[in-house]
């Protein structure tokens, strides 16, 4: 049974910190689209984002962290070790070549699907998986007309309104997160005095 085809799920983010939402949208794909697998994967240097990003390790960590307890979750270090920005198409072409035969779902955020059109080579990302959109709160942008134009198979999926930005700002002003991330990732910011 191990030849036969595996649906897996890609699900990248900066994870600074992972939280809830992250946990309940992962959870909700795995049903909803029938997951063998949903891979989470950690960017390791994220090329869209202004702001410094809190080193790789630290969080692989929370990651690491927020998935256990659930086997289907599997923590994907291909963007960590990879030299140089991460690009998602990259990623995809690795793990492809790796398990060919496979059929792959790209999970993104409804603001990543409106900006589809500013990444790397996105054509051939869309020839490669389906895409699974989260729907934010607040978030009905319309894709670029090319995106929405390209063959694709979009499956709405809701998301929690809670933003890793939000909790960074509540970790620097002393408030309580317990309610916003999983125990272990809460312990781990403590510990490890993070966004302070």
């Amino acid at each position: 049974m191990s030849g036969a085809p595996r649906r897996i799920g890609l699900f990248g983010g900066t994870f600074d910190p992972p939280h809830n939402a992250h946990v309940a949208l992962a959870s909700l794909a795995l049903e909803e689209l029938a997951l063998d697998e949903l891979r989470w994967i950690p960017a390791g240097e994220p090329w869209q984002k202004a702001r410094r990003v809190t080193p790789a390790a630290q969080r692989e960590a929370m990651v690491r962290l927020a998935i256990e307890g659930e086997p289907r979750f599997v923590l994907e270090r291909c963007e960590i070790r990879r030299r140089g920005p991460s690009f998602t198409l990259d990623t995809v072409r690795e793990l492809q070549a790796a398990r060919p035969g496979h059929e792959w779902f790209l999970l993104i955020g409804q603001d990543q699907y409106t900006n589809l059109h500013t990444w790397r080579d996105w054509r051939e990302l869309l020839a490669r998986v389906t895409l699974a959109v989260a729907n934010r709160p607040g978030v009905s942008a319309e894709p670029h007309a090319e995106v929405k134009a390209a063959a694709q198979r979009l499956v709405p999926l809701p998301m929690l309104d809670i933003a890793s930005t939000d909790i960074r700002a509540r970790v620097a002003a002393g408030q309580d997160i317990a309610a916003l991330v999983p125990a272990g990732v809460a312990r781990y910011i403590e510990a490890h005095h993070l966004y302070r």
